[in-house]
């Protein structure tokens, strides 16, 4: 099976992060290519700390998938001192605690069954016929017959609220707009001299924090059909629309996707479900409504996973679910919008 053979391969794996240099004044920030859309000549490699445990580095580890209890009960987490987190760091005393929500231990049809059931060979590292098993950061380990978290121990093992063994592919649509005053003038910060940017931000109902509107890539689908069909339902409460309603959000919609758009992240997330089996992927894409015409002829409204929407301020002050801090951030910096009050910081990694 693919992805068995890889053993100790994998000795430092990294994310790599488009970050457009939109504007560089004397931060001394090197540009190197890499990916690019059809919007920015310019970027920049980053890599990120969520990745760094494979090779056994104390610093930038990722945080908030070791933290307890673990989300939506009380299970605490074996204690992984940042030193051990990498896989590559001899640990025989690693005994994590065994988890996975009787949600998916119930076999919805979003999730897989368990490793040891018969008839169950899922194909890691592959296209698993509509599943797509395969990391958007490379090729992963596989232990025992279970995928291993690319970067580093958990102190959990199982699936804990992930469905798929591996790999959870999500999309998280970042939608945003310049703020305007009431003639309709660009708001500038007082402190930073740039434009205040906007965003639209879902409070989740399972965790009461705010975040950008998002989820799971369904088996089959398109990542640009999930940005869209998430945002609709969790910011626009499209399930709950008339079929003509319906047919007006989708026209608008299809006017805000079809434009171009910035990838502002793509690959393995910080995120407190992830386990030592099951992580979280997402691709986080920006589409921006420059003129603010398409969005005033949408109302937002909460609905699906969504407690609350409303539009948000950009700014250093965020604090947001999982790894969509970042996220926003680097839409900022792309944007050359306002972000923070201290000048020094528009180039520093995130």
């Amino acid at each position: 099976m693919a992805g068995r053979f890889l053993g100790k391969a994998l000795a430092t794996v990294s994310v790599s992060v488009a970050l457009a240099c939109v504007t560089v004044r004397s931060s001394g920030c090197r540009s190197i290519p890499a990916y690019r859309n059809s919007l920015s000549s310019c970027w920049f490699h980053l890599n990120t700390g969520t990745m760094s445990g494979s090779n056994g580095s104390k610093e930038n580890s990722h945080n908030k998938a070791r933290t307890s209890p673990y989300p939506g009960s009380k299970v605490e987490r074996s204690q992984v001192p940042n030193e051990k987190v990498g896989w590559l760091v001899e640990w025989q005393d690693y005994n994590p605690v065994e988890y996975t929500a009787v949600s998916v231990l119930a076999g919805p049809r979003w999730a897989d069954p368990q490793i040891s059931e018969r008839n169950f060979s899922p194909k890691f590292n592959e296209k698993d016929g509509h599943i797509e098993r395969k990391s958007q950061n490379g090729l992963y380990e596989i232990e025992n017959g279970r995928p291993r978290n690319p970067a580093g121990r958990t102190g959990l093992v199982g699936r804990g609220l992930l469905g798929r063994w591996g790999p959870n592919h999500a999309a998280d649509p970042i939608i945003t707009r310049w703020k305007r005053d009431s003639s309709g003038n660009k708001i500038t910060h007082p402190v930073s001299g740039k434009h205040i940017l906007q965003f639209v931000a879902i409070k989740r109902k399972d965790c009461g924090e705010w975040a950008i509107p998002g989820g799971m890539v369904d088996p089959g689908e398109k990542i640009s059909a999930t940005l869209k069909r998430e945002f609709g339902e969790e910011a626009l409460n499209s399930l709950q629309k008339s079929s003509a309603e319906k047919r007006e959000i989708e026209e608008q919609l299809h006017k805000l996707f079809s434009q171009e758009h910035l990838v502002i992240h793509k690959g393995y997330v910080d995120d407190p479900r992830n386990t030592d089996n099951a992580w979280m992927e997402t691709e986080a894409v920006n589409y921006h409504d420059e003129t603010g015409e398409i969005m005033d002829n949408l109302t937002l409204e909460a609905g699906d996973d969504a407690g609350r929407v409303k539009w948000v301020d950009i700014s250093a002050k965020l604090k947001l679910y999982a790894s969509h801090s970042q996220f926003i951030k680097l839409v900022a910096e792309k944007r050359d919008a306002h972000w923070s009050e201290d000048s020094d910081a528009d180039c520093h990694g995130v």
